[in-house]
């Protein structure tokens, strides 16, 4: 199996660890296959949104059939970076039989922090927590195997173990590369990325652990709250070095 699907909220070091995978020399990297198809669909407001569209596919059957179609390149692996948030429920999802899974996750105060700085009106959904918690449930059951989960702060705090403990239970080789990449834009953005990706565009490896204590504004305290339940059951399920 050459796909890697990593299932993650928005804001979670998503683009960190797609830049990460991408820094292999074996591998090619998507970045949020369904998210046009997804903005098609339910007509939501995104930064970015009509870029979007216009520069993505927005047919979700050929999004799915090029998500086990070749890898570019030439490469051995095809790193996805998806959303659960994004994939509908008739949006086709029998190509995941075939890909190795991971979710990756993150304290959701940090998220609401960080997500508001870029779209201040959001609900419950838009973050991916409950969406997250039962495609764990539903890939655990497709493919047999419960998938990794590991959580953002845990690979700061010791990249090279985190990550070489992740790529042992997906069975692939460690790769020294992962740690550090190039600063600047990549081709394999999605169009989005002037909206959300000027940090990471600025970054050449994992940062050090955030050491302030996120503070969460009054509006957002029953999301927070909604959110907290999803984290914790899944936080429960983490990959631990």
């Amino acid at each position: 199996m050459s796909v890697i699907a990593m299932w993650s909220g928005p804001r979670n070091l998503s683009t960190a660890m797609m830049r990460s995978f991408g820094a292999r020399a074996d591998t090619s990297v998507w970045d949020e296959p369904f998210f046009a198809p997804f903005l098609a669909a339910t007509g939501k407001v995104h930064p970015g949104r009509e870029e979007t569209l216009l520069a993505h596919e927005t047919d979700a059957a050929r999004v799915a059939a090029r998500c086990v179609g070749v890898v570019p390149n030439n490469k051995t692996y095809y790193f996805q970076k998806h959303m659960p948030h994004h994939m509908l429920a008739d949006f086709p999802l029998e190509w995941a039989k075939s890909a190795k899974h991971f979710f990756l996750i993150r304290d959701p105060a940090r998220v609401i922090q960080s997500y508001a700085k870029g779209r201040a009106a959001f609900d419950l959904d838009d973050l991916g927590y409950g969406a997250q918690r039962k495609l764990w449930d539903h890939l655990s059951d497709m493919t047999g195997t419960p998938p990794p989960v590991v959580d953002s702060q845990d690979i700061l705090d010791n990249p090279r173990g985190v990550l070489s403990e992740l790529c042992q239970r997906l069975d692939i080789a460690w790769d020294e590369a992962m740690l550090s990449w190039p600063a600047g834009q990549r081709e394999t953005d999605g169009a989005w990325a002037p909206y959300w990706y000027k940090s990471v565009e600025k970054s050449t490896g994992f940062s050090p652990p955030p050491s302030d204590t996120p503070v969460v504004h009054g509006d957002y305290q029953a999301i927070l709250a909604a959110a907290q339940a999803d984290y914790d059951v899944l936080y429960s399920r983490r990959l631990t070095v």
